[in-house]
């Protein structure tokens, strides 16, 4: 079977304007994997990445890494998805598509009722949240906490999360508009980024003290304070670059800040094995469902506008989560 879609690709890494709309034709599935139509597209700074050449591919590529759709064929040893089935498709390359060829292990069947959209903006931010908050840091009742970019996809899910947890939250945003937002979605404290003094608002909320842990994505802009808000022997865990690289540093620099500690979790070290990818989806799934995380969805824009779609991201035009419509 031949299948003739529309697709994003990348022939050289650069700004948004080197994504191409190309028609791309798709075969049967192979052993272990799915042909999914898609319905709605995740866009992720992890796409981002790929496309500037952060995190290095093979070129010319595909991009994207997570969309909701139903599934129209299965190859052969796929045993746990069935032809017709809604899923969500937690990893790519290629969700920025009319339709993909996925692992058929990176597939989750949606629960009855929740709305493609949803599925597709929600899935990996929360799971996100869902290793972070309780795998790679395991926040407790009663602790207060850090978490940059409070007003992003990831942020409005974290700050619901841990308020479930019984945690306090700071976070930070970039305007007030998305302080209000943030502020609506269980965030304690939200502060504004060049307008509060970030070390001296968490020292005056922690008494002195400092936070058990941050959450940064935003990474050079905000490393040094984030090691500055830092209680003894406090974690920073810098799970993204959006405004770039946090500079290098020596050891020594973790002793002068309490003996910290730092990581950079990466997704697919947590969701490794089968197991545990289900597990994560599970726990994420049970809390949107049960209605502990209400997703929002700030933004929406059209495959063919995917440039655009780009451009506000990184110029941090978008609030909550952003969905494209093939």
């Amino acid at each position: 079977m031949s299948n003739t879609v529309t697709a994003v690709r990348v022939h050289h890494y650069g700004g948004p304007e080197v994504m191409q709309l190309e028609q791309v034709a798709l075969g049967d599935p192979g052993p272990g994997q799915a042909l999914v139509r898609n319905t709605a597209i995740a866009l992720n700074f992890y796409d981002v990445y790929e496309r500037t050449g952060l995190y290095p591919v093979d070129l010319p590529a595909p991009l994207g890494c997570e969309s909701a759709g139903v599934v129209e064929a299965i190859g052969e040893d796929v045993h746990d998805i069935k032809v017709g089935d809604r899923v969500a498709v937690l990893a790519g390359p290629g969700n920025y598509a009319q339709a993909m060829i996925a692992d058929a292990g990176q597939l989750v069947v949606l629960p009855e009722g929740m709305d493609d959209k949803v599925a597709a903006a929600a899935m990996t931010k929360a799971m996100t949240v869902e290793y972070l908050l309780e795998r790679c840091f395991k926040v407790r009742r009663g602790q207060t906490i850090l978490f940059h970019a409070a007003a992003g996809g990831v942020g409005l899910i974290a700050c619901q999360w841990a308020q479930a947890l019984g945690a306090r939250i700071i976070g930070t945003v970039s305007t007030t508009a998305k302080a209000e937002l943030a502020r609506q979605n269980g965030c304690d404290v939200p502060l504004i980024l060049g307008q509060d003094n970030l070390v001296e608002r968490v020292m005056e909320e922690t008494k002195g003290a400092g936070v058990p842990v941050v959450y940064d994505s935003i990474g050079k802009d905000t490393f040094e304070d984030s090691l500055d808000c830092l209680a003894r022997l406090g974690m920073l865990v810098s799970f993204g670059q959006s405004s770039g690289e946090p500079p290098p540093f020596q050891p020594r620099l973790l002793a002068q800040h309490g003996s910290a500690f730092i990581t950079r979790p990466d997704m697919h070290d947590y969701t490794a094995t089968r197991q545990e990818l289900v597990s994560s989806a599970d726990r994420a799934l049970s809390m949107i469902t049960s209605g502990k995380i209400r997703i929002t969805i700030g933004q929406t824009f059209r495959l063919a506008d995917i440039v655009e779609a780009h451009e506000a991201l990184e110029r941090r035009r978008t609030v909550g989560s952003t969905v494209i419509i093939p």
